[in-house]
């Protein structure tokens, strides 16, 4: 379990089958080792083992709540529930299987019974900041009124004093604050916090989005990396509970419309991969499916969720750069949100692309008729059709489509994306 802890899973894996050796059915090592499996990418092995371990000790809490968090990451959410609750039967003060319940009712859509669960969750650990912080996202992303969203900054201070290492909760101070139109006591969060750690990239680049700076020209490496390194371990539940989260599904049909039909037979790039959501998406259509991302620690969950040939932690357009004509479809799902400037990385996808290659990415929309590139207080980058479109051009792109949709909710409200699809030229410029 030391091993464990440390992240030596090679040793972990090695001694807790030496143990089962020497014992065999020991129910810890099986619960253990089947948390491990799951770690690298072989669930299916880890339910198994944790089952077995069950059947040993049927009212372990732990081995019900871990059980539960295999389902709910491969997003079997009717049987994580089942186990949180399972969990609580046998440790009713187990507060993060409440925590864990909470989670999956709400990516159910049982937002009321979510809410009962997120309010007992305090009542059980009022000192658990992680519970505070989930309250106020929930409370920000489903607000129906301007009080749910001031209550969401209450709940984020509450976890920032709970646990100063919590830097999400901080940052979500900021976005409500905004939210609320106070951009001056916005701003002052995040100059507090650079005040204390001069070299942190997320509030530099949140300073900007409040407008208390020059926007920088795309997000620095390293704030989209901190970002999502520390987002990687909740990043596809805040995307369950986040219940207009789409642009996987609307980017995949997009494709569907001009691809033929799928045969395995391309070569394709998930640009921005994340934690992997687009990989069961696209599997069908690839004959090779590379995932590139600036952050390990979602590469590493695409590696656990699997349906990738290759994964690579890499800035996108560096990558896109040497591996010219490698690609038949570069897809881009709320990737380039993080970039103003997109000059650079389309011309880059232009390059990677083969002859007759698309080029699927979704972006926030900027109203207006200008060209025109605008910071929102969110930390992404909004661009008007006009920018787009003047950009693809310059790339060398051609039969460009471009369409509205609403690809996810921030503070309850639906937020418009442009779907955008375009091809390089099946003749190859010489």
């Amino acid at each position: 379990m030391h091993s464990h802890q440390a992240d030596d899973l090679d040793t972990a894996e090695r001694l807790y089958r030496e143990v089962l050796e020497l014992r065999a059915a020991q129910p810890d090592a099986m619960h253990y080792l089947g948390v491990l499996c799951h770690q690298r990418g072989r669930s299916d092995e880890g339910v198994r083992l944790i089952e077995a371990a069950l059947k040993i000790t049927p009212k372990h809490p732990d081995a019900h709540n871990n059980l539960g968090n295999i389902h709910k990451e491969c997003g079997r959410l009717a049987e994580a529930e089942r186990c949180y609750r399972k969990a609580l039967e046998c440790g009713p003060e187990h507060y993060n299987a409440q925590n864990n319940l909470a989670v999956v009712l709400e990516a159910q859509e049982r937002l009321e019974e979510a809410f009962e669960a997120y309010g007992k969750l305090l009542q059980q650990a009022p000192k658990f900041a992680q519970g505070h912080y989930l309250m106020g996202m929930f409370l920000r992303n489903y607000a129906q009124s301007v009080e749910h969203i001031e209550q969401s900054v209450q709940c984020f201070r509450t976890a920032y004093q709970l646990d100063p290492r919590n830097l999400r909760a901080l940052e979500s101070l900021g976005v409500s604050l905004y939210a609320l139109h106070r951009r001056e006591e916005a701003a002052q969060v995040y100059r507090d916090w650079l005040a204390r750690e001069p070299d942190h990239p997320i509030p530099r680049h949140m300073i900007a989005a409040c407008g208390g700076a020059e926007a920088p020209p795309r997000a620095d490496d390293e704030y989209v990396r901190s970002v999502f390194d520390g987002f990687a371990d909740s990043f596809d539940e805040q995307l369950l509970k986040n219940l207009g989260y789409r642009a996987p599904q609307v980017l995949a049909e997009v494709l569907a419309g001009v691809l033929p039909a799928p045969a395995g037979d391309l070569d394709v790039l998930d640009a921005g991969c994340g934690t992997g959501l687009c990989a069961p998406l696209l599997r069908p259509y690839a004959r090779h499916l590379t995932g590139v991302d600036l952050s390990g620690g979602m590469v590493e969950k695409a590696r656990v969720r699997g349906g990738y040939d290759a994964l690579e932690v890499a800035e996108l357009t560096s990558f896109l750069q040497g591996h010219p004509q490698a690609y038949d479809v570069l897809i881009s799902a709320d990737t380039l949100v993080y970039f103003g400037e997109l000059q650079d990385v389309l011309s880059a996808s232009h390059a990677a692309l083969r002859p007759g290659g698309w080029l699927v990415f979704s972006l926030e929309t900027a109203e207006g008729d200008d060209d025109r590139v605008d910071l929102s207080p969110s930390g992404r980058y909004q661009h008007t059709r006009r920018y787009v479109e003047r950009v693809l051009a310059a790339a060398g792109f051609a039969d460009v489509r471009m369409g509205v949709d609403t690809l996810r909710k921030e503070g309850g409200q639906p937020v418009a994306g442009w779907v955008v699809l375009a091809r390089r030229s099946s003749r190859s410029v010489q």
